[in-house]
């Protein structure tokens, strides 16, 4: 191993020890990035769920799912009595 090898070397593991875990490398870009717009709904307590095409094409979109899914939630309560699992927290 020469010496300019070596100097090499130690410059790039020096970097590394002084780059922190969380620091982001400089050849990433995120200067045209965009905040996710459903980012709050998340932070509301929205659970994403991706359906099958086949189950997908019966539905228009959220507000039809989250309606039929509320009409099954009644039925399984009047003929089972309380779910089967505690609400989730949100926050």
């Amino acid at each position: 191993m020469s010496a300019k090898t070596m100097k090499r070397e130690k410059a790039s593991t020096a970097l590394a020890r002084r780059r922190k875990a969380g620091d982001v490398l400089p050849e990433y870009d995120f200067s045209r990035a965009r905040r996710n717009k459903y980012a709050s709904r998340y932070a509301k307590g929205a659970m994403v769920v991706t359906l099958d095409p086949d189950v997908a094409v019966v539905f228009r979109g959220a507000s039809a799912v989250n309606a039929a899914l509320r009409t099954l939630a009644r039925a399984r309560k009047k003929s089972h009595g309380a779910p089967t699992r505690p609400p989730r927290k949100h926050g």
